[in-house]
């Protein structure tokens, strides 16, 4: 599956937001790489930006399927909230 341009965009906003990132350019799109590409992303940051995911996305993580994967780009990321959000 492949997420949606619109989702997207929300996850880059959410991770600019939720991490003070303040190039945005750094978060280009899909291919982006989080995970060892992004130092303010460390475990605590993990668990704010899953908070963040589950209200303005309105779904709860299922601790089983979010794994190290899903934060390797944005795009796996997006990919994620797409599968598991509410329409």
């Amino acid at each position: 599956m492949t997420a949606n341009a619109s989702t997207i965009d929300e996850v880059k906003q959410l991770i600019v937001q939720t991490l003070s990132i303040e190039d945005p350019d750094r978060i280009a799109g899909a291919s982006t790489q989080l995970f060892g590409n992004l130092p303010e992303l460390d475990s605590f940051a993990v668990v704010n930006l899953a908070m963040e995911i589950e209200s303005r996305f309105g779904f709860e993580i299922d601790e089983d399927g979010f794994s190290a994967e899903v934060f390797e780009t944005v795009g796996s990321l997006a990919d994620y909230i797409d599968k598991n959000r509410r329409h």
